[in-house]
């Protein structure tokens, strides 16, 4: 054999296949009617038609992911960039400036000025105003009485984010109108993303000005907090003071659009999606008390029957194991869009440039492919011993790879501390009228949970 005659390998040409396209569609909306129907349902069965699967919303084909692992390869892939029909559908309320759906080296700059504030070793010192929040929420609570889980849920967690990182302390009318302006927004900006009428939506009907009064409100809200502070000549440690002296890629000071569209998204979406688990953790509560009665137990052994503080937080494992297992079920970010920025790949399927992706975290973390009695809740799931036998990327509540929430020890340490406050000097059931069935929106919550507090 000469060496003229060895060729050398040539690795196989592995043909990308095209996804198969859900049935069901209409004319002009496409699926979009079933997204608006039933969205829960119908994200959940699409797994059925496999790993990624072809729709159309209106004119556009989006493809949709329902495997795990390849809902974490779009996550960690250069070739993804945050943007399609969800992000498209929250520029009105988080502007174009914003962490939240900047990408390239705006984002990278962004995430540089913000991530301090949510260090490991920054969160302790919020432990107090998450203390002090989570216990007058307990105390303010009247034993028998009906408690409007949305209103009261908002209440606390636009009063610990803003006191957190906002240093606010003039909250209360200005939750409430967070609160009522994001369920106006919330709901239209979905009823936008899944029935792209375009212009219909400018046109002066009732639903439409409804929404665009709301949105201004929001806005306003946002100026209200920078002028405030921007007056008081106060530059205390947080976050408003880092974006008020951030500096751009050439060492100006940023625009006051981007401080503006910043401050929308620590506020809003951060707000909206704690207070919404928040309320899935009270329908928790009523549906399962033997569960709260042992986050009470285990609250009681942690801290010897003092009132439990941030720094219990660590030691309440089943306390976390309930609130994760409640996110595992009850998602507030329930669904999720991406945009292909070159022609490329995605588990042996083509995907063009250009491409909008969508799938949906509540979906995935419900699979009975990942989950043993996958409709269950059960918090003991996520014990050291069993969850190594669930997939990776088959929870991600706070997303992978730089567009990981920079948020989530925040987040976490605040919904343990106020389960464990609550747990421990109540129990709860709902009062007749309640609704606890999902209202879809950007985020998933209850529709109109009530319940009433029974003193232990």
């Amino acid at each position: 054999m000469t060496v003229e005659s060895v060729k050398p390998e040539v690795p196989p040409i592995v043909e990308l296949r095209e996804p198969p396209r859900a049935g069901g569609g209409v004319p002009v909306l496409g699926h979009g009617w079933k997204l608006a129907r039933d969205p829960l349902a119908f994200m959940s069965r699409l797994r059925d038609h496999g790993d990624v699967v072809r729709l159309k919303l209106g004119p556009k084909t989006v493809y949709a992911v329902t495997a795990p692992d390849l809902t974490g390869a779009l996550a960690l892939s250069n070739d993804f960039i945050i943007a399609g029909p969800l992000w498209e559908s929250l520029e009105g309320l988080l502007g174009k400036e914003g962490v939240a759906t900047a990408n390239g080296p705006r984002h990278r700059r962004q995430r540089r000025t913000i991530q301090p504030a949510f260090r490991l070793d920054a969160i302790p010192a919020y432990g107090p105003i998450m203390e002090e929040e989570a216990h007058a929420l307990a105390e303010r609570w009247k034993p028998g009485e009906t408690i409007d889980c949305t209103s009261e849920s908002f209440r606390v967690a636009v009063r610990i984010a803003a006191r957190c990182l906002l240093r606010g302390d003039y909250m209360d009318e200005r939750a409430e109108r967070l609160c009522v302006a994001l369920a106006t927004v919330f709901r239209g900006m979905y009823r936008r993303m899944v029935v792209p009428l375009g212009p219909l939506y400018n046109l002066p009907l009732p639903a439409n000005r409804e929404f665009n009064r709301a949105l201004a409100d929001l806005h306003l809200l946002v100026d209200e907090i920078i002028a405030e502070r921007r007056a008081s000549g106060q530059k205390p440690d947080d976050l408003l003071t880092a974006l008020l002296e951030a500096t751009d890629e050439n060492g100006e000071p940023i625009g006051e659009q981007e401080i503006h569209d910043q401050v929308i998204a620590i506020l809003t979406p951060g707000s909206e999606t704690i207070a919404s688990t928040i309320m899935w953790l009270l329908h928790m509560f009523a549906e399962h008390p033997e569960h709260a009665d042992r986050v009470r137990d285990e609250v009681q052994a942690v801290t010897g029957g003092r009132p439990v503080a941030f720094a219990d937080v660590r030691g309440l494992r089943h306390t976390n194991n309930v609130v994760v297992e409640s996110i595992r079920l009850s998602p507030a970010v329930w669904i999720l869009t991406r945009r292909a920025v070159r022609d490329t790949e995605l588990g042996g399927y083509r995907i063009p440039s250009g491409a909008d992706i969508i799938y949906s975290p509540y979906a995935i973390q419900r699979d009975p492919k990942s989950y043993e009695r996958n409709l269950e809740f059960d918090p003991d799931r996520w014990l050291p011993d069993r969850v190594k036998d669930i997939p990776k990327h088959a929870m991600s509540p706070f997303s992978v790879g730089n567009r990981k929430c920079p948020s989530d020890h925040f987040s976490m340490a605040q919904l343990t501390l106020i389960t464990a406050a609550l747990a421990t000097r109540y129990r709860f059931e709902q009062v007749p009228g309640s609704r606890d069935d999902a209202r879809v929106g950007i985020t998933l919550r209850p529709h109109d949970l009530r319940v009433r507090p029974v003193a232990r």
